[in-house]
C-alpha cells in the first residue's frame, strides 16, 4: 500500500469516526437510557423531578427505550414534551 493510499484511508476513518461521534451525540443532548433523574430534569424542558423518576422507572422495569414513541408509556410523558425535547434525546447503542 502506497503512502499516499495509507493516508487517504487513515483520514477516511477519523472522518467516518468523527462524523459517527457528530451524529450520536447532539449538541445539550441526552441519553435517555442512560441518565439519571436528576440529568434528565435539569435537561429536558417540562420534564421535573417527578417526570424524571418516571422515565428513570419505566426504564429500569422495561428495559432500554429504543424510539421516542416509547416514551408516551411512562406516567405523565405526553406527545407535548416528546416533540418539545425530540433534538435533545438520543440513545445508547
Amino acid at each position: 500500500m502506497s503512502k499516499l493510499s495509507y493516508a487517504l484511508r487513515v483520514a477516511g476513518l477519523s472522518l467516518l469516526f468523527f462524523f459517527e461521534v457528530a451524529m450520536a451525540l447532539p449538541p445539550g443532548g441526552i441519553n435517555i437510557n442512560e441518565a439519571s433523574a436528576k440529568e434528565l430534569a435539569t435537561a429536558l424542558t417540562g420534564v421535573g423531578h417527578a417526570r424524571a423518576e418516571a422515565i428513570v422507572e419505566y426504564r429500569q422495569q422495561h428495559g432500554d427505550f429504543v424510539d421516542l414513541d416509547e416514551l408516551m408509556a411512562v406516567r405523565g410523558v405526553g406527545q407535548h414534551v416528546i416533540e418539545t425535547n425530540r433534538a435533545k434525546i438520543f440513545f445508547a447503542e
